[in-house]
């Protein structure tokens, strides 16, 4: 039969040979198939909920512990939530001005330096222990001294010795220990001691004072409960002599524009499962007693202090 003029030259329309797609349309199809992939993944990496938080401890105990905390924000925001380590605080910081996070476990001095970056930021919420935070002074026990309560008392024996903090981003391992050590002293570390160090997490500043790498520190007070309870700590090695004032320090804080991302009220979903974080596992890691509501205004006296020994301008 001969084709109508209305039928295509590259069909076949009869009943041995069913009509066939040309090649140029199989490969219009597959194009457009593959441009829908694309764009669903897109879609789908644009709905990834990602955080991170400021490296305080060594790297292995930290995917442990925020592993967790990704799964657990998972099924409660019902998004795919991803964390990302860093390798320091200023890349924390750096990561959650340029979006590349949307949440950060900060300390309370890296939270003020990241919520001067990114507009409309806000801290979301701080442990139980966080509104009364506190620094321990430790020191090797080779360095002979009489404990006391009074910081200014260590004058003569600290004077030509060494002293580490944590990391030169660190609240409680830097901030706070050198405005009290300024304050007591009326003058600069550097001033006071021999040497003056950064170790770059809390876990370090133990472990080099514990092996008389260095003389003195500053450190977490959580952290080192946490390592003398677990037996990571030699304590007729290293002692702490020195117990600071309360100030705040961590809090998880998340960027201003969340909502223009994954939707109306997502930040305060975000709060909500982070206040609502029960489980003693969990908690256990941080390690918390649980998690409290927090403003950018619990942190002003931390960004006061920063400028006051010039870490702020």
């Amino acid at each position: 039969m001969r084709a109508s003029k209305f039928t295509r030259p590259f069909e076949r329309c009869d009943h041995n040979h069913p009509c066939e797609e040309p090649p140029e349309m199989k490969l219009f199809q597959r194009l457009v198939a593959s441009a829908a992939l694309l764009a669903a993944a897109a879609v789908a990496q644009a709905e990834t909920f990602v955080f991170t938080a400021i490296p305080d401890q060594d790297e292995s105990r930290l995917n442990e512990r925020f592993g967790k905390v990704a799964d657990y924000l998972s099924e409660q925001l019902d998004v795919e939530v991803k964390y990302i380590p860093v390798k320091s605080y200023a890349a924390a910081i750096t990561a959650f001005r340029n979006n590349q996070v949307q949440l950060a476990w900060f300390g309370g001095l890296s939270g003020v330096q990241a919520r001067r970056l990114v507009p409309d930021s806000e801290a979301l919420a701080q442990g139980v222990e966080d509104e009364q935070f506190k620094s321990y002074i430790i020191a090797n026990r080779k360095v002979a001294l009489t404990i006391n309560e009074d910081l200014a008392s260590y004058a003569d024996v600290m004077k030509g010795k060494t002293f580490t903090f944590g990391s030169k981003g660190s609240t409680s391992g830097r901030l706070m220990p050198e405005y009290f050590l300024r304050e007591a002293f009326n003058k600069a570390p550097d001033e006071l001691f021999d040497r003056v160090g950064f170790s770059g997490d809390h876990s370090r500043t133990v472990t080099q004072v514990e092996s008389g790498a260095w003389d003195f520190g500053a450190v977490n007070f959580s952290v080192w409960d946490d390592m003398v309870a677990q037996g990571q700590v030699n304590t007729d090695k290293v002692q702490v002599i020195w117990t600071s004032p309360t100030y705040p320090d961590y809090q998880w804080t998340i960027r201003g524009d969340v909502d223009g991302k994954f939707g109306n009220g997502f930040k305060d979903k975000v709060r909500s499962a982070l206040l609502n974080m029960k489980d003693k596992d969990l908690l256990k890691s941080f390690p918390r007693e649980g998690f409290i509501p927090a403003t950018n205004a619990d942190y002003a006296p931390i960004e006061t202090t920063a400028k006051a020994i010039g870490l702020l301008d």
